[in-house]
Formats: C-alpha cells, structure tokens, sequence
C-alpha cells in the first residue's frame, strides 16, 4: 500500500467536479460572482472543450495567492467548520480549479485591486507553475484549453460540440438568471450568442423581470403570476406560470436556494403538489423560484456539483414552498386585464425601490379579484320584477356554497335603474353575459373587451372547490331522491359498490342493491341534483374499483371529487339565460382557480378592444 500521487488525487477528484466543460463553466462563473464582479464575460471554442475564455472585474487575486489558487483545498471563503455550517459564498471547497488543472491547460491571469500590474500564471498536467507579471486592467482572466487532453479515455466520453455547447448555454443562463445586477456575454465561434446588460438595484422587480424576458423568452409572462411570500426567516420570490404555459418537460423550472440552482426533489415535489389541481397529465409546470432563508438551515456541502442541497427543516420547508404557490395560483382571475407583456394593466406589480430584497427582488403584493378601473354595462332599463329572477338565482347559487355575501352585494348593487355605474369599485371582472354561443361558451363584456367562457370547464371548476369545501367540513349534504335511480350494472359494478359503501357515503351518495345486477341510487349530494347522476355514479364505481376498499376517500380524494364535478357540471347545449350566465361568472369570480378547470385547460379567455379592432383593421 502506498500513497497517490498528488495529480492522480486531483484527477480521481476531477471525475465528480469536472463532468463536462459545462462543469467548468459553472464553477468558474461562480468564482467570478464571488470575487463581486459586475461584468463577467465568456468566450468558448468547439463547445467549450477547446477553450473556456472566462473574464471578470472582480477584485483580483493578489500575486502570492495564484499558485494557491490552483492548490488542492486551498480558498479564502471558509476557516473552520463554522464557516462551513453556513456557508454563503458559491465556492467554498477548494477544489474546483485545482480539480480543472489536473485534466486541463489552465492559465490565470489576475490583477488585484490596489496592484500596480497583473500576474498571471499557467500550469499544464503536472508541469510546474509558471508566474509572470502580465498585462490586465483589473478583475481577472481564467482560459482552461484542451479539457482532458491528458486523459484521453474521458474525453472519448464527451458528446458533440452541438451538445457540449449546449450544456454550456443552460448552466450560462441559470446563473445569468439568478444575477441581474450582473452584465454577461457569452461567445461562441466567434459568433455572440448572448449579451445581458446589468441592471440597477433601483426597480428591482422590473430588471428581474426584464432578464427573465430575455432568457425564457416573452411567451412565458402572458401567464406568469408573480410570488413574494415571507414567513419568520422563509422568503419565496420570483415567477410561476398557469398551466395553459404547461411544458411536455421540465426545460423551464429553476429554482434557486439563496441565489443558487439547485435540482431538489423536495422542492420540486412541493411546486408540483401546488399545481396538483389545475395540471393533470404527463405535463409539466415552469417557473423561476427563489428561495431564502438562513444559510445554517441548508446544507450545501452534500454534492461537490453542489446543486443538490439538505434542509434541516425539510417539511416545513415543503409545506411553506407548496403553499406559498398554491395561494398565488388560487388567486381568482388575477390574470384579467393583463396586457401583451403578461403585466395586468389594473393591478401593476410594485417594483417600488426596495434594496433589502433578495436577489433583486420587490416586495409583491398579492393581486385583488377586482380592479380599480370598474367595468360598465349600459342601463337596460329593466324592472324590478325582471332583475328579481337573477337576484334569487344568484342568492341561491352563493348559499349553495356557503357565501351569501356576494349575493347581498349583487342585490345592493343592482336596481331598477339599472347596473353598477363605472365608477364603482366592486363591477365584476369578468363584466356581464350578452349572449350563449352554440350552448357552450358564453360571451361576456367588461372594461377590456370580450371575454369568452367555456361554461362547462368553469362550471366543473366551481364544483370542484365547493365539494372539497363541503367534503373538508363533513360529508356533503344530500338529497334523498322521490324515485330512486335503477342502474343496470356489471357484477364487478355491483360488488364495488358493496365494498366500498362507506367511502360513496362520505361523498353524499346513498345506494343499494337491488337485484344481481341492478342497484338502485336512492341520496346523492344536494350540490349535484341537476348533474348526470347515471354517468357520475359509473365514473365513481370505475374510480373506486382500482383503490383499495381502506381509507379510499383520503387517498384518492379529489381525483373522485374530480369525478363528481365533472359529471355534475352543466354539460354542451344546455342554454342558459342571461341571468343564469350573470350567476356563472359571479361564481367564477369568488371561487379559487377560477382560471383552469380540473384537467388544466384554461375555464376563460381575454380578447382586449386592441386585439379585435386590430382584426378589423379599425383605426387604419
């Protein structure tokens, strides 16, 4: 037995540190970050194995360190385990760039504030150091040419130039995210790819935002609501998209822990909990997250990579991250009004100055369900006697839910001379029914134009909220029908219903077999008298076959309360009246994730004056 040779060690170590010349490009840029630059700028070559060009206006490493600098665990950022335990910087081990060296051609070129010239200093594999004095302005210049050229057996395992590049261009854009403050470019070829100017602490929110632009691109914020949730040392900040923006895959999810990428199930379970109930499928949601909190409450030092992390408070953590979403994503109809750039013109996000936020971050105030410039539909001139159907429509579908104070606001507001005057700050968002199309969509007016409704999808979303509200309460209340319901059902139909009665009776519904394959529907849940009782209790039957007969209702809750929304929504060509539509929207308004129905495609859209007057060519 004898002891390794201290390149060898380096190279053993390159293997965990230096995957990829993205690997590279990924600690070098940090290194950048943590000397305080504002200006980083980043030239590559054959997809970065050639050549990684990495220039900074740091503060420089001063002439005596820069042999250390390419030391095994030789850094400046961390002394003692303290240090370690709540570690802020993005380097902290020591390790990177001695782990680069060792399988590199590495030269560093530095100039310390305050010295009269630069140094620089080159090594190649196991060649001895040499410094220089070098000529340099300021910051610092690190070149890593020929990744692995003296370990041939890795770099066979190095994909295409395309690809390798490709790499480099994702972990380029992750931290350019995370840092508006700083300007980047990066090169390539020769051809530039990006250049991001920095942005002033002045509107923070509105840089984020600006950066975010420009690296996602401007599809994304048409559906992007904006998060900023605190609770004792917890900070969630940053953007979260509807699932009408929803992702085959997860190409457009960045989370970041105290301004560093990070790849954590834990966090990523909590975000895709909070979409559980407006995105169905095999689709993905995005969005751009910080999270803050103490350094001492995460453990980074668990991957050399250093993108996955440890929380000491590991539920609470989730619990915070996935309400935290959740909330912003229940808001109802926040989205009204927002304009081509995804910002909602009567709720502007505050980017007030505010320099004590996190990663450039305003403080965000959650948006209201009303806006401030109040839609107006002209009097119709009607009676009493002809608005009193809507009032006793709208009374009783409110107290169906519990809430009769909308009710009492939409009595109080209308009368017989006729609708809400502009100026009143509780006109509805989504404005008031004028017609039905084809007895699916209803059409709307208010303050911005057209809004259309798919009144199924929206009626399904309503349900939905309300049983869960009922079934969180006790079991819904039921209405025993005058004459059952006689189903002819399968003999597999029929033994669910038999094992699993408790659970039908939790969710309202009263059944009974009657003969060997009949089974008669005597109660179901009062919310869902006008619904399709015969189909809704076959989709029930076919849900509760496939779960075990114990504790159903708690494990497969709102994917059978789903079910029963579905079923017991108004369905395709029942045609409403305007009252009974003015009802609909109202309901929209006041109930949580209004926006989407249960299988996440969108309950309404917006068509604003500009769009259809723009289709007719007005103004031209």
């Amino acid at each position: 037995m004898r002891p390794l040779p201290d390149l060898l060690i380096s190279q053993i170590a390159a293997g965990e540190v230096v995957e990829r010349p993205a690997s590279v490009l990924k600690e070098l840029l940090e290194n950048s970050l943590d000397a305080g630059a504002t200006k980083i700028e980043v030239r590559l070559e054959e997809g970065g194995v050639r050549l990684i060009h990495v220039a900074d206006d740091g503060c420089g490493i001063a002439a005596d360190d820069l042999p250390l600098a390419l030391s095994r665990h030789a850094t400046s950022k961390i002394t003692s385990l303290e240090d370690l335990e709540c570690v802020a910087s993005y380097g902290f081990r020591g390790e990177a760039l001695a782990s680069i060296a060792a399988v590199a051609r590495v030269t560093v070129t530095s100039k310390q504030v305050g010295a009269a010239h630069a140094w620089r200093l080159q090594r190649s594999g196991d060649e001895g150091d040499s410094v220089q004095p070098a000529a340099l302005s300021g910051g610092t210049m690190i070149e890593v040419a020929d990744l692995y050229f003296n370990t041939p057996a890795r770099r066979k395992f190095l994909k295409a130039e395309a690809t390798e590049f490709a790499h480099c261009d994702e972990v380029f854009r992750r931290i350019a995210l995370a840092r508006p403050d700083v300007a980047f470019s990066l090169t390539h070829q020769g051809r530039e790819k990006w250049r991001l100017a920095s942005a002033s602490a002045v509107r923070p929110f509105e840089n984020f935002s600006r950066r975010a632009k420009e690296i996602i691109g401007e599809a994304f914020f048409p559906h992007a609501r904006a998060i900023d949730v605190a609770a004792g040392p917890l900070r969630l900040s940053g953007l979260a998209a509807m699932p009408a923006y929803s992702r085959s895959g997860r190409d457009e999810q960045y989370f970041f822990v105290n301004g560093r990428f990070v790849r954590d199930k834990l966090l990523m379970h909590a975000a895709r909990q909070a979409y559980e109930d407006i995105l169905h499928g095999a689709r993905h949601p995005a969005y751009v997250l910080f999270l803050e909190l103490d350094p001492a409450g995460v453990d980074v030092n668990v991957h050399p990579a250093k993108t996955e992390v440890r929380f000491r408070e590991a539920r609470g953590i989730h619990q915070f991250v996935f309400h935290a979403i959740q909330r912003t994503l229940a808001t109802p109809l926040s989205g009204v009004g927002a304009d081509e750039h995804g910002q909602d013109a009567n709720h502007p996000v505050d980017d007030s100055p505010n320099d004590n936020s996190p990663n450039g971050l305003s403080d965000i105030s959650y948006f209201s369900p009303y806006p401030t410039a109040s839609t107006y539909q002209v009097p119709l001139g009607m009676s009493e006697a002809a608005v009193r159907p809507y009032l006793d429509f709208a009374r009783a579908a409110f107290a169906d839910a519990g809430d009769t104070s909308l009710a009492r606001t939409a009595e109080n507001a209308l009368s017989a001379s006729g609708f809400p005057p502009a100026d009143n700050a509780l006109a509805p968002p989504l404005g008031y029914a004028i017609a039905q199309l084809r007895g699916i969509y209803v059409l709307a007016e208010n303050a911005h134009g057209l809004v259309l409704v798919d009144m199924h999808a929206a009626h399904e979303r309503i349900l939905y909220e309300q049983l869960k509200t009922l079934l969180d309460a006790g079991s819904p209340a039921t209405q025993a029908l005058l004459v059952p319901i006689v189903l002819s059902v399968s003999a597999r139909e029929l033994a669910t219903a038999t094992e699993q009665m408790e659970a039908l009776h939790t969710l309202g519904f009263t059944v009974a077999s009657i003969g060997p394959r009949e089974l008669a529907v005597r109660a179901i849940p009062a919310i869902l008298s006008g619904g399709d009782i015969v189909g809704l209790v076959r989709a029930l039957l076919q849900d509760l076959a496939e779960q075990p007969a114990s504790r159903v209702v708690e494990t497969q809750r709102n994917a059978l309360l789903s079910t029963m929304a579905c079923h017991g929504a108004v369905r395709a060509n029942r045609h409403l009246t305007l009252p009974e539509m003015n009802a609909l929207l109202r309901q929209m308004e006041a109930t949580e994730r209004a926006d989407q129905c249960n299988h996440g495609r969108p309950t309404w859209v917006q068509l604003p004056m500009a769009e259809l007057d723009k289709r007719f060519m007005r103004g031209r």
